[in-house]
């Protein structure tokens, strides 16, 4: 009966509890605020981050950011696009250190898709220089990274609102 009280209580313990989530690139905080989890794209699969989590470093790929924001005590998805950088997760705080990123609806489709566009033609060149081809192969992850979370955001939106 005892370990039964002692587990309820742990359980509620867990659902009160929130990461503080930062996320910071080199030119502007884009997103800091209470979240409840977060699936990050990191170099070695995507990742679910919740509260309590062990401590964790890793490397992101370009990719969508999902996390659950809390707003006047209700949970609201948050997407964002991200194109690298790094995680860290510890003592319910976790940051995250990006190229670049963008949240959902700070994205602008048309200009992402003109700038795929231009990454694939610069990928069809015959380029023999292998930094200037990872340059490019990047530039059109990250290019792509947007235009997913862009789509996804305007099919979402109606139903968000």
């Amino acid at each position: 009966m005892i370990s039964v009280l002692l587990f309820i209580v742990y359980c509620s313990l867990l659902t009160d509890m929130n990461i503080k989530f930062k996320i910071v690139t080199p030119e502007r905080t884009v997103l800091e605020q209470e979240i409840t989890q977060a699936t990050i794209p990191t170099v070695v699969g995507e990742i679910t981050i919740l509260p309590n989590h062990r401590s964790y470093i890793a490397g992101l790929k370009p990719g969508e950011i999902l996390v659950k924001c809390l707003e006047q005590g209700k949970t609201k998805d948050c997407a964002l696009a991200v194109s690298g950088g790094f995680v860290e997760f510890h003592n319910n705080e976790l940051t995250i250190l990006a190229d670049t990123a963008e949240r959902a609806e700070e994205l602008d489709l048309k200009r992402a898709e003109e700038a795929r566009k231009r990454a694939e033609e610069l990928k069809k060149r015959k380029i023999t220089d292998e930094k200037e081809y990872a340059t490019v192969l990047a530039q059109l992850e990250k290019e792509l990274a947007r235009i997913k979370v862009a789509k996804k955001w305007r099919k979402l939106r109606p139903r968000l609102k």
